[in-house]
């Protein structure tokens, strides 16, 4: 309480961190009820591989034990979307695996087709999470623009 004010006793951090990750499912039900993804749009979704509720092959958490992005781009199957999670089918170095990722372990979503992005508050310590390799699904690998575009960043700071 350096600045004077009370602390709230409004989770407001909480509440904006989970209707922002609405906005992932809403997208993807979309995607869902359409068939399909529109014209260029592709996504690069990064989760937390330990968070409960995520069910992922164990071969692909021995590769990823902390966190991995996957790319929802020309092949993928069986997606299916609630309000609570999504499950879709990819292939990662050849080998279909179906992923199962509540949307409170989603840490990032990415269109860079139009350079949309949402980044969420990692569920671990200050010092955030420790660096992974890329997924192997299909899909190219984006380079994301810096200039701040249609980029919302959360990253609320609780006062102690």
């Amino acid at each position: 309480m350096s600045d004077g004010l009370p602390d709230s006793l409004i989770p407001y951090d909480e509440i904006v961190q989970e209707a922002l990750r609405a906005v992932v499912g809403r997208v993807l039900g979309s995607v869902a009820e359409n068939g399909g993804l529109p014209g260029d749009h592709h996504f690069y979704i990064t989760f937390k591989t330990q968070n409960p509720g995520v069910d992922i092959p164990q071969r692909l958490i021995e590769r990823f034990p902390d966190e991995m992005t996957i790319v929802m781009q020309n092949r993928y199957w069986d997606l299916l979307v609630d309000d609570e999670r999504f499950s879709v089918g990819l292939s990662f170095n050849q080998v279909p695996s179906k992923l199962v990722i509540p949307y409170s372990a989603v840490t990032g979503f990415h269109d860079p087709s139009v350079n949309f992005e949402l980044r969420f508050q990692a569920q671990d310590g200050p010092e955030g999470p420790d660096p992974h390799d890329e997924a192997e699904n299909d899909g190219p690998t984006a380079v994301p623009v810096e200039d701040g575009s249609n980029v919302v960043a959360v990253d609320f700071k609780r006062k102690k």
